[in-house]
C-alpha cells in the first residue's frame, strides 16, 4: 500500500474502533483456549480494558501475555462484515496510566466513570477489577466491501 492509502486505512479503523464498545479476548493458559469478550477504550491502537484477577482470561494472561482479539459487529449479510484481528501483549497498568485509563473509560462509559450516580452493583464490582492494556503487534481491518475476505494490515510503526 502506499503511504496516503496506508494512513486512510489506518483512519478507517480507528472510526471503526471508536464506534465499538466490546473485544474478543484470545488467551491460553493451563485450561487450554479461551474467548471472554470486554468492554474496552483506546487510545489510538492502545486497547485499556477492566477485569477480575480471578476470571479464565486474566489467570491465562498472567501465564501468557500474548493474546489475540477482535472487534466487529454481528453482521447479517456477508458483503457487510467489517472487523478487526489483531495480535499483542496484554500487561497491568501502572498507577499513572491507571488513571489516564480510568478518566478515558469514564468518558466512554458514564456509568462507570460518574460513581455517584453508579449503581450499587457496578461500584461494588468496581473495587474487585485490575486494569490492562492490549498493545497489538499485528492489526488487521476486515472489510467484504471491497471483496470477500479483503484484509488490510495496518502499519501500527506510524
Amino acid at each position: 500500500m502506499e503511504d496516503s492509502e496506508t494512513k486512510l486505512v489506518a483512519k478507517e479503523v480507528l472510526d471503526y474502533i471508536r464506534e465499538r464498545n466490546v473485544m474478543t479476548l484470545a488467551t491460553h493458559g493451563s485450561e487450554g483456549l479461551w474467548a471472554a469478550a470486554v468492554f474496552y477504550v483506546n487510545d489510538g491502537f492502545t486497547f485499556y480494558f477492566l477485569s477480575a484477577e480471578s476470571t479464565r482470561h486474566v489467570i491465562n494472561m498472567k501465564c501468557s501475555p500474548q493474546v489475540s482479539a477482535t472487534i466487529q459487529l454481528d453482521y447479517d449479510n456477508w458483503k457487510d462484515i467489517k472487523g478487526v484481528q489483531m495480535e499483542g501483549q496484554v500487561v497491568s497498568l501502572g498507577k499513572q496510566e491507571k488513571i489516564s485509563a480510568i478518566t478515558r473509560y469514564g468518558i466512554k462509559f458514564p456509568v462507570v466513570g460518574n460513581a455517584m450516580k453508579s449503581p450499587a452493583e457496578i461500584k461494588k464490582a468496581m473495587t474487585k477489577v485490575s486494569w490492562y492494556k492490549l498493545v497489538p503487534d499485528r492489526l488487521f481491518f476486515i472489510n467484504n466491501a471491497k471483496g470477500l475476505g479483503h484484509r488490510d494490515e495496518v502499519d501500527l510503526q506510524q
